[in-house]
């Protein structure tokens, strides 16, 4: 195909989704350096793209924006780029291709109810949901243009914000290594124990490392990283709510280690090449496991059971015959928690953290 000069990538759902679709984002950019290629995303997300070499710009729109604010979008963008990439099998981010995109490429699934949607595409892939990680079903995009795959999740940060985040660790002393723990996920069902979560931030203190806290500036979760203080080593810095999201990632750059659950911060700190342990219950790793950083070719780095390791991630999964059950939560919503990670031990998380640590220490 000519290559194309305005390209626009629709990833309208969570940070995560966003992230993971960056390696299709880099692989049309290698392909078609002369492009302007923008991002679609819901607003909330788009700090993740903001220092993206590869995007000229992002475009946000409201979750659930009004009839008008549609209209106004659709009037903005209307058949504006010469290619249109959907990332989701969703309607709304099909219609969207259709309305933008002189060209229009997206998943489609492989449901009779769906088929419609095969007029609205230029070309599609069938979506795959269960078998096929998110960073490789969006690489099959850029198979249906014909342009080489890189594999690589683009986290980046401006010099300003390095800089801002110097500001914030003033105090910190140069030599000592920091220990990222993000305890709250979107969801309880995500969500790991507090009382492991203390033990782990003590074990980190008494063997010298700084427990870093991060999290969102959502009232319910300052208000439950604030209930679990107590548990935590009394040198614990807390970050949640201070820091954006480039601010994050640079603050992830500089650990010695993380841990975290199925959250977009586990994303961020696996591809930037951070030894992480993540900690996974009812998600399925084959699709949303973190994707390690140096991760090439088109082998799917997790398997669907038991606790495993790639590159700087140790996944470890919560135990139960049901597990990965792909539901939310035990009670099936999401305000209910898993018995798979709820029954997790800290021994184990420790017994991770240590291998990591151990292996850091002596490639350095």
């Amino acid at each position: 195909m000519k290559a194309p000069q305005r390209v626009l990538v629709i990833i309208t759902r969570r940070i995560g989704d966003v992230l993971l679709a960056t390696p299709l984002i880099r692989s049309l950019k290698q392909a078609w350096p002369q492009a302007q290629i923008e991002a679609l995303v819901y607003a909330g997300t788009e700090g993740i793209l903001a220092a993206n070499p590869d995007l000229h710009s992002v475009i946000t729109i409201a979750e659930r924006p009004g009839l008008w604010r549609h209209l106004k979008l659709a009037a903005g963008l209307l058949r504006r780029y010469d290619l249109a990439v959907s990332c989701l099998p969703g309607d709304r981010p099909t219609l969207y291709a259709w309305l933008f995109g002189k060209r229009r490429i997206g998943p489609l699934l492989d449901d009779p109810k769906h088929r419609w949607k095969k007029n609205l595409l230029s070309q599609w892939a069938f979506f795959d949901n269960l078998n096929t990680h998110t960073v490789l079903m969006n690489l099959k995009l850029a198979e249906l243009l014909l342009v080489p795959k890189r594999y690589e999740v683009v986290v980046s940060w401006s010099d300003a914000t390095a800089a801002s985040l110097d500001e914030l660790l003033s105090h910190q002393e140069p030599k000592q290594r920091l220990a990222v723990l993000h305890l709250y996920p979107k969801f309880n069902y995500k969500m790991w124990h507090a009382q492991g979560w203390g033990e782990l931030a003590h074990w980190l203190a008494n063997h010298g490392l700084r427990v870093v806290l991060t999290g969102s500036s959502e009232s319910e979760e300052l208000g439950y990283i604030e209930k679990i203080t107590p548990l935590l080593s009394r040198d614990t810095l807390n970050l949640a709510g201070r820091l954006n999201l480039q601010q994050a990632a640079c603050l992830l750059s500089r650990a010695a280690i993380y841990v975290g659950p199925d959250t977009a911060t586990t994303h961020i700190a696996a591809a930037l090449g951070v030894p992480t342990v993540a900690l996974y219950g009812p998600s399925n790793p084959v699709k949303w496991g973190p994707w390690p950083k140096n991760h090439n070719g088109e082998h799917n780095p997790w398997k669907r059971l038991g606790s495993q390791r790639a590159g700087n991630v140790i996944l470890l999964q919560g135990k139960g015959a049901c597990v990965p059950c792909l539901l939310e939560g035990c009670d099936r919503h999401i305000a209910s928690f898993s018995d798979c990670l709820q029954e997790l031990k800290s021994e184990k998380v420790i017994a991770a953290m240590q291998t990591l640590l151990q292996q850091n220490t002596i490639s350095a």
